[in-house]
């Protein structure tokens, strides 16, 4: 199904009147009706399906059932639908009020803030609205003023004429006149500060709440400054983008692409539009909405309607986050996949998962503050988690290097970054960001292996991320080299990440040093067994030392067995090595090749991938994490 054809929800606001009752037919049997909701997912109101197997179904219903990929491409930077759009039927003055903007409102409302357009669907002669101050004011004076009753004489009076457009940015003092009849598209918010109501008494019997404390911190307190011409576009600005359309007994054709759902208001006439073999009639008043990818479409009739989308994002950053063993790395992520703020927070496993969550979405937002990038330039966070996720709820299914069991990592981080976020596991992430901005640039079939405490494996497989049919994507390091070996974290034997990991030759080092006592490793590491790590194993074996020469030697077997293994049963462009033990460079890719070679499968009449190191080194992740979004 491609049109969908939504009824709205009411609001009976005192000041409304009824000409959405008696000229657009709504169906609402009370005797004021202020606003109808006609596009929105907002809990305050919903808008519902009226046709076709969605039918009864809350726009954010049909939503959730039809995937979220109905809204478009350039909706996957918001958390939540992005846009709400109403007729409101101004009978009386609205109060004067202000929107807070999105830093404020996350913050002190735990919802993003509001900037809203007006287009002006008719009004009576002499109609006008106030549209920010006649002149700047102090906080000071701004705060007496509203005491006093006197707030009217600073603020800018706006004639207005049917067909008129203005934008109101969060922040901007603002009030609807009287007799004028608008369409209204806005950021997905019911965020509103009151600061003058005429003293109006609301239902209670009491004046209606004002909000003034709020209202001095958000509000600019100057002149509104003109804006850009958006044109061809009616308006245009991070939220949203809208377009006009006026046909005078003509067709019209349109183009819905996989970027954006498109939402048509008709505000005057009748006609029908066609999509694919769906043909629907509207009339003044309708609300439809096309779904992204739903493809050309013909519309006719004599109307006028406002069409709104979504548009891309100028300049939009992305957040990485590569939880390591011993640290986790945090970056901002540009479009040119250039890490433009970076901080490392210790891994402390000694405390709660909620609690080291928690300290992942502080310090990130320290980092947002202390680089001056405002949250909402942000399009999402991704995170590349050890162990087992499950990508779809963002649940960290098991990991045994944090000791982790079914954490809900993106609902507990999401309290502190209310952005979409994306998890996937951290060699997914290291793959990506490799494929993306490293040594696998270009390549289409890839595999990562990661070598550090574990072995972690990332697959790319005709350019896209191979997370397998079942939850936890994959886990080439625990594929058994060794049938019988030593016992793996993960409870197995003979694992390759007990083999091929830093952690495993260090204990191969180590059982070296107890059977050569004069071995080099000895001096090196200061007779503390403890002290060894993989870079002092490498370096006895550079020296010819025989218990450092065994060790490697050991240990290059197993790693070359599990290469070869991999090429066999992916058949990838290339190999990318990365972790701790890719620091050894392109002495270890060269051993590794000449290894490999023999291993592989038909090598004598097919050249075999070849191995490589990361190039990104520790950057791999936090870039491969930001790929997610």
């Amino acid at each position: 199904m491609a049109i969908l054809k939504l009824a709205p929800s009411f609001k009976d606001y005192i000041w409304g009147g009824r000409r959405l009752i008696e000229e657009y037919h709504k169906p609402y049997d009370g005797d004021i009706l202020a606003e109808s909701w006609e596009v929105s997912c907002h809990p305050d109101g919903p808008s519902f399906v009226t046709n076709g197997e969605y039918a009864g179904k809350t726009l954010q219903e049909y939503i959730d059932l039809a995937g979220r990929e109905v809204l478009g491409t350039n909706c996957r930077r918001f958390d939540e639908f992005p846009v709400l759009i109403k007729f409101i039927d101004a009978k009386d003055n609205l109060s004067i009020q202000v929107h807070p903007d999105n830093a404020y409102a996350l913050k002190n409302e735990h919802q993003y803030g509001k900037t809203e357009m007006w287009y002006v669907v008719d009004c009576e002669e002499g109609a006008y609205l106030y549209y920010g101050f006649n002149r700047e004011v102090s906080k000071e004076e701004f705060a007496e003023r509203i005491k006093n009753n006197t707030l009217l004489e600073v603020l800018n009076p706006v004639k207005v004429k049917k067909g008129d457009v203005l934008f109101i940015e969060s922040g901007t003092i603002h009030a609807i006149g009287k007799n004028i009849l608008i369409a209204e598209i806005q950021q997905n918010s019911n965020v509103t500060y009151r600061v003058y109501d005429y003293g109006r008494i609301g239902k209670d019997g009491k004046p209606r709440e004002l909000h003034v404390e709020k209202a001095l911190e958000v509000t600019r307190r100057e002149p509104v400054r003109p804006r850009e011409d958006c044109a061809p576009h009616v308006a245009a600005c991070d939220y949203f983008v809208v377009d006009k359309l006026s046909a005078k007994n003509e067709k019209l054709t349109g183009f819905v692409g996989e970027e954006s759902f498109k939402s048509i208001l008709v505000m005057e006439g009748e006609g029908e539009i066609v999509n694919g073999d769906e043909k629907m009639s509207f009339k003044k008043g309708d609300s439809l909405f096309l779904p992204a990818d739903s493809g050309a479409y013909e519309i006719s009739g004599a109307f006028e309607a406002l069409v709104t989308s979504e548009g891309a994002k100028k300049n939009p950053l992305r957040i990485g986050i590569d939880m390591g063993g011993t640290s986790i790395k945090i970056g901002v992520v540009n479009e040119k996949n250039e890490i433009i703020a970076r901080t490392v927070l210790e891994t402390r496993l000694d405390i709660a998962p909620e609690e080291l969550i928690a300290n992942m979405g502080k310090v990130t937002r320290k980092l947002l503050e202390n680089s001056n990038i405002p949250l909402d330039q942000c399009v999402g966070v991704g995170i590349g988690s050890p162990g087992t996720i499950d990508d779809k709820e963002g649940v960290v299914i098991y990991s045994n290097n944090y000791a982790w069991e079914n954490v809900p990592l993106r609902a507990e981080l999401k309290k502190y970054l209310p952005l979409p976020i994306y998890i996937n596991n951290d060699a997914n992430c290291a793959m990506l960001g490799e494929a993306a901005a490293g040594a696998a640039a270009g390549r289409k079939n890839v595999v990562f292996l990661t070598l550090g405490t574990g072995v972690g494996g990332g697959f790319l497989i005709d350019g896209k991320l191979f997370n397998g049919g079942l939850l936890g994507g994959t886990e080439f390091g625990h594929t058994v080299v060794q049938v019988g070996g030593v016992r793996c974290t993960c409870g197995r034997e003979g694992c390759l990440e007990s083999y091929a990991s830093a952690t495993g030759l260090i204990r191969m080092a180590r059982e070296q040093m107890d059977k050569h006592p004069d071995s080099l490793l000895w001096k090196l590491c200061d007779g503390d067994k403890s002290k060894v790590n993989a870079e002092l194993a490498f370096k006895a074996s550079d020296e010819k030392d025989e218990a450092g020469m065994l060790a490697v030697q050991e240990y290059m077997k197993y790693l070359a067995a599990g290469v070869a293994n991999a090429i066999n049963m992916f058949r990838p462009e290339v190999v990318v090595l990365g972790g701790g033990i890719s620091n050894r460079g392109e002495k270890l890719a060269a051993e590794l090749n000449g290894m490999v070679k023999g291993e592989c499968f038909g090598h004598t009449f097919v050249k075999p991938a070849e191995v490589v190191i990361a190039s990104l080194k520790n950057d791999a992740g936090i870039i491969g994490a930001a790929e997610l979004c």
